[in-house]
């Protein structure tokens, strides 16, 4: 299993990310429900890995950072579930 998607916040992100082009920082806090630190690091985390870009923009003068799932993450993600496909079937 990676390791990097064991962790609630990392697998929330990824998730969230999977069906969007570009997702903004604000809008994965608020889907993730946590704190901006919190999910800075572990934002970060997934950037240095490849899963996920990251972009940083103005927007009306304000920054913006936004996110979006790399071929290496949508890959990652694939392997994660069917590992863990096995598991459930191994335990059975």
């Amino acid at each position: 299993m990676d390791e990097l998607l064991l962790s609630k916040i990392r697998l929330g992100a990824i998730a969230e990310l999977l069906t969007s082009e570009w997702v903004s920082f604000a809008a994965l806090q608020r889907a993730i429900d946590t704190t901006n630190g919190n999910l800075g690091a572990h934002l970060a985390k997934l950037v240095e890995a490849g899963y996920v870009s990251e972009e940083k923009t103005f927007v009306a003068r304000r920054p913006q950072t936004r996110y979006r799932l790399t071929k290496t993450g949508r890959s990652a993600f694939v392997k994660h579930v069917a590992e863990m496909q096995a598991l459930l079937q191994r335990a059975k």
